[in-house]
């Protein structure tokens, strides 16, 4: 899943575009539909949309990164023309990376439920059960707790259910070069550029042909939705094979998870629980912790003192945030939230995102102890 992503933190695919999910399901049947009479009569695709060929091997910027590639890390030039004359622009990854149009207010019941149900929950059961020695390690080594993990990879990919079946390249390219019109649009262009840049030496390195790496619309990888950058960065060989793969490793897809956390902020000595739900006064004197950025920086006793009320018992000795869930119509509700519940956030800059992990990972823990 991934929410819309600012700068490194777009580490994931759901990517999390604002899209709704009516939205990304329309933009998906109409290129179904455009390619049907196409693909009648062919065996079906590996992966679910070919693109069509805009030649970009004869664009300008296109030729000028190529060329960037083969100065800076050595990728033989002839060879990355081939490669780019087998790249396909991909419409649907342009439609789904378009704001969506203004609707519903946010909604957290609602967002909730489509986490917290109970085929995410079963097979987080099975998955905990069949990678409980890697769970267990990753929490050892890192001190990131097994749920949090489990909760992570069970809202990204359903523990390897829908990892993407977008070419890697087709979708890096197509945002790269041809990223829909936005205010943010030369930004979001560089950032792919960059992403794209870092597939290919990830492919590269690991002895992979760069067209068979599939994902999300936005290029996320594997199990927990990685982008290229962040595979570089924080994925980590797990289960002792000297190769990085998080495809196929349930290990390698764990202990990097766990690792991206503790590079994040994630603090092993934390008190488990890192969210504690809040009554708020009537004053409103309390309106001004909102917003305040993706960490944990005031004291509880600055909180209280301006009508944050906490229900269950927070540490004295930690710092907070005020997080806000919008419920449509209905009362919003609001927690304080420690460094661990943000560190989570920079795995996905939200705050729905965030929490839908943490009870995943905790609903998945009582149906196992059950």
């Amino acid at each position: 899943m991934s929410l819309l992503l600012a700068g490194s933190s777009m580490t994931h695919a759901a990517q999390n575009s604002q899209i709704s999910a009516a939205d990304r399901a329309r933009a998906i049947q109409a290129a179904k539909q455009g390619s049907n009479k196409a693909a009648a009569k062919k065996a079906p695709a590996k992966f679910d949309f070919e693109g069509e060929f805009v030649n970009y091997a004869n664009w300008t910027e296109v030729r000028a990164f190529l060329d960037d590639m083969a100065s800076r890390h050595g990728f033989d030039r002839a060879e990355l023309d081939v490669l780019i004359g087998k790249v396909r622009y991909v419409d649907t990854t342009v439609q789904l990376m378009k704001p969506a149009p203004p609707g519903k207010p946010k909604n957290w019941q609602a967002y909730s439920a489509r986490f917290i149900e109970p085929v995410r929950i079963n097979a987080g059961v099975r998955f905990w059960q069949e990678n409980a020695e890697a769970l267990a390690r990753a929490e050892r080594e890192y001190g990131v707790p097994a749920n949090i993990i489990v909760g992570i990879i069970g809202v990204e990919t359903v523990y390897g259910r829908n990892t993407g079946r977008f070419r890697v390249l087709d979708a890096l390219t197509t945002l790269a070069f041809s990223y829909p019109e936005s205010p943010n649009r030369t930004a979001r262009m560089a950032y792919f550029k960059g992403e794209l840049e870092n597939a290919l030496l990830f492919a590269r390195k690991d002895g992979i042909d760069p067209l068979t790496l599939l994902g999300s619309y936005a290029g996320a990888i594997g199990l927990p939705q990685f982008m290229p950058s962040s595979i570089m960065k924080y994925a980590v060989d797990f289960d002792g094979d000297s190769h990085i793969d998080l495809r196929n490793s349930t290990a390698d897809a764990i202990g990097s998870v766990a690792h991206f956390l503790v590079e994040h902020g994630w603090k092993r000595g934390d008190p488990a629980t890192s969210v504690y739900p809040v009554s708020v006064s009537p004053n409103r004197a309390w309106e001004k912790f909102l917003g305040q950025g993706l960490e944990a920086k005031f004291t509880l006793a600055e909180l209280q003192q301006a009508g944050v009320t906490s229900v269950a018992t927070a540490p004295q000795n930690m710092l907070y945030g005020l997080i806000d869930l919008q419920n449509g119509s209905e009362a919003t509700e609001y927690s304080l939230a420690s460094n661990n519940f943000f560190a989570i956030t920079q795995y996905n800059r939200s705050y729905f995102y965030a929490m839908s992990v943490i009870d995943l990972g905790r609903a998945v823990s009582e149906a196992r102890a059950r």
